[in-house]
């Protein structure tokens, strides 16, 4: 079993260390400062569950692994519709794809019976874009509880968490999920295999579509929104919408408003990955967090009122990312540019909420 990790950042390289920890053949592509740390020195992950070494081979060039039988997908959504280049020469006929993305997927629709089966979601895949770079039947879904960082060029900060739950778009447990699960509990992750895995997807994005855009808009660590009277009362107005949401596309996630909320408050003063992006003048992953569920809505006639307006605020902040200094922004130079290509750039680190 050969496996690629296509942006290995803080998620994609602590994966690719356990996965080589557990014996599989894994190979990381990165780029920069990052790439000859890891070259040199292999990915060195920092935890409360152990300190490890992984000497696995890295390249900023996927032609020089070639095909592989699955790709860990560690770039952020918004890089998917441009990666064709880097990722068509790890693919042979059955080369699968684990895409570990925030949001509401580009595969949704497939594979779900029901009145809206097979239909795109123009905000994730505008044009069908990225189904043309990521066909559907490669796609196995990933859904990340896991908290890490980059502390430095190959030193990886693991926090919290170790679940990457799967599964197949249509549903059951696929012979390739399985295999792949075990190559991810031999490295000493967790990594179940969902019968349906979009009650995930809900339950995780009941957290990111409401605490991302607000931390961005407020410039406030998950903490401080969930103790302001005001924001926590938006918050959960904001995740009831996305219940409703959730229930109409036919996804029922067992949780708890209160307790989600709860939860996101005892993780602390930690930015969202929203929020590190906007001070970085990065663009924000806005697509897939807010403005997919505000399509659903859309979709299935759902008011969601609260969504709508946040969405509509944080998404006039986005079209200003990247055209001016933003406050309170780091202001350091730009890391020089190298010669792989921009959708290289590591996904941020995926926390629980």
């Amino acid at each position: 079993m050969r496996v690629a990790v296509l942006g290995a950042g803080a998620i994609g390289a602590y994966v690719g260390a356990a996965l080589h920890r557990g014996g599989t053949e894994v190979h990381l592509v990165a780029r920069g400062p990052h790439l000859e740390a890891i070259r040199k020195n292999g990915v060195q992950v920092l935890s409360p569950r152990g300190d490890w070494l992984a000497k696995t081979p890295a390249t900023d060039d996927p032609a020089e692994i070639g095909p592989v039988d699955f790709v860990f997908l560690g770039l952020k959504a918004n890089s998917y519709a441009s990666c064709g280049p880097l990722i068509e020469p790890l693919l042979h006929d059955k080369t699968a794809v684990v895409a570990a993305q925030n949001g509401i997927p580009w595969w949704y629709f497939h594979g779900l019976s029901g009145p809206y089966e097979g239909r795109r979601i123009e905000s994730v895949d505008p044009g069908g874009e990225v189904t043309r770079v990521l066909p559907l039947d490669r796609a196995i879904g990933c859904v990340v509880y896991c908290s890490t960082e980059l502390e430095g060029p190959g030193l990886v900060r693991h926090l919290e968490g170790t679940r990457f739950s799967i599964g197949e778009p249509g549903g059951g447990r696929s012979d390739r999920c399985l295999e792949f699960s075990e190559a991810m509990i031999a490295g000493g992750l967790k990594c179940p295999v969902e019968e349906d895995v979009r009650n995930d997807i809900w339950i995780k994005l009941l957290g990111n579509a409401a605490f991302n855009p607000i931390s961005a808009l407020a410039r406030a660590t998950m903490v401080e929104i969930a103790q302001h009277s005001g924001t926590r009362a938006m918050i959960r107005l904001m995740m009831e919408e996305t219940l409703e949401i959730a229930a109409a596309v036919g996804s029922h996630p067992d949780i708890s408003v209160d307790k989600r909320i709860d939860g996101a408050e005892r993780v602390g003063e930690h930015k969202t990955s929203m929020l590190q992006d906007l001070e970085k003048d990065k663009p924000l992953e806005l697509d897939v967090i807010l403005a997919a569920v505000v399509e659903l809505a859309d979709l299935t006639d759902t008011k969601a009122p609260t969504l709508r307006a946040v969405h509509a605020v944080a998404d006039l902040l986005s079209t200003k990312v990247g055209l001016a200094p933003i406050a309170h922004a780091p202001t350091a130079a730009p890391a020089p540019s190298t010669a792989a290509p921009a959708a290289v750039a590591p996904a941020a680190s995926s926390p629980r909420a």
